[in-house]
């Protein structure tokens, strides 16, 4: 697994999506690297429609018929954001490339993707530890099997979760090369 090691250059503030299966540590990475960067976080679980939730909550993976009204609702909040206030960090499984191209699609302005990696043990040891959680550890294996990592030609970075969260964002932060206020 790759850390952050180059920069990325953004002429405004920057739109990020923390991405990686259930477990990866997405809400907490994202929500401290909004407050690092002083941008708006939107966590991804706020969007899911409550049939989503419900289906989650019973073990049953998501479909694609599922996730498309779902990451529409997240990128369409992502772009408002990116508009008012010029960027915004927000969290997303984002497993398929096709859902990565639907969030570009639909906030319109450069942005980068940034996937938290970890082996399974890590993850399920870190699912069993959650308290209130509709989603449960027996549906990490159905994300992993849905993952399609970041090609080469995606605006994507991997971390490891292996790093603290402190490391993770002040690798990220240094990383993301913002303009002078």
């Amino acid at each position: 697994m790759s850390t952050v090691v180059s920069q990325v250059r953004f002429e405004r503030r920057p739109v990020v999506v923390v991405m990686g299966v259930s477990g990866s540590g997405k809400s907490t990475v994202g929500a401290e690297l909004a407050g690092c960067l002083g941008l708006t976080f939107l966590d991804a679980d706020d969007y899911h429609p409550e049939t989503n939730v419900a289906k989650m909550s019973r073990g049953i993976p998501l479909t694609d018929e599922d996730r498309w009204p779902w990451l529409g609702s997240l990128g369409r909040a992502m772009r408002d954001e990116s508009m008012n206030t010029g960027g915004v960090v927000a969290t997303c499984s984002a497993l398929k490339r096709a859902y990565r191209d639907h969030l570009r699609e639909h906030i319109g302005v450069p942005m980068i993707f940034v996937l938290l990696d970890g082996d399974r043990e890590t993850l399920y040891a870190r699912m069993q530890g959650r308290k209130n959680h509709y989603m449960p550890p027996s549906l990490l294996d159905s994300q992993l099997a849905d993952l399609e990592r970041p090609d080469p030609d995606e605006p994507a970075v991997t971390v490891s979760i292996k790093k603290t969260v402190a490391q993770i964002v002040s690798d990220l932060e240094a990383s993301l090369n913002m303009p002078a206020p």
